[in-house]
């Protein structure tokens, strides 16, 4: 059957590519039309999927270690974290020198900590317990609130 073929084809020739400790998001169109013919057909994106297997296989014995798994999860991450700096710096860096000052940083509406701090106080007393703070935890200092913001689970979810 084609589908399973042309979808593995697919996947590999769209899928990130990484070489060394560069990763690319996403090879070109020229990239992946390897006889330069102006389409791109089922055996050129199978053939990016190889060499992108073959570029993770370090040591060449035809098999992806979790090491060599490890590795090319990391340059992707890398690559992404990267970018993500550096569009904060372009974003953020009002005097251009390379870094963000706290006086750069955007204003929010409101107090973020406040904010977090009457989540996860549930019972409204002010303080936060070892019990709130484990829930909060837990939630990830989102979702269910309680105390004076409502919640899906009332005060603290039970708790008293």
């Amino acid at each position: 059957m084609k589908t399973p073929v042309l979808m593995a084809a697919i996947v590999a020739g769209f899928g990130l590519v990484a070489t060394g400790a560069q990763a690319q998001e996403r090879p070109d169109f020229a990239t992946l039309d390897t006889n330069g013919d102006g389409s791109i057909t089922v055996e050129e994106l199978a053939a990016q999927g190889e060499q992108r297997f073959a570029t993770a296989d370090a040591d060449g014995n035809g098999a992806l270690s979790e090491a060599e798994l490890l590795a090319r999860a990391s340059e992707r991450s890398e690559g992404r974290a990267a970018k993500m700096v550096e569009r904060m710096l372009e974003r953020l860096d009002e005097n251009g020198d390379g870094e963000i000052q706290q006086s750069e940083l955007p204003e929010r509406d409101g107090n973020r900590a406040e904010r977090a701090f009457e989540r996860a106080d549930s019972d409204d007393d002010g303080v936060i317990s070892e019990d709130e703070f484990e829930a909060a935890s837990e939630r990830g200092g989102r979702g269910e609130r309680g105390g004076k913001n409502g919640g899906r689970h009332g005060h603290g979810g039970g708790r008293g």
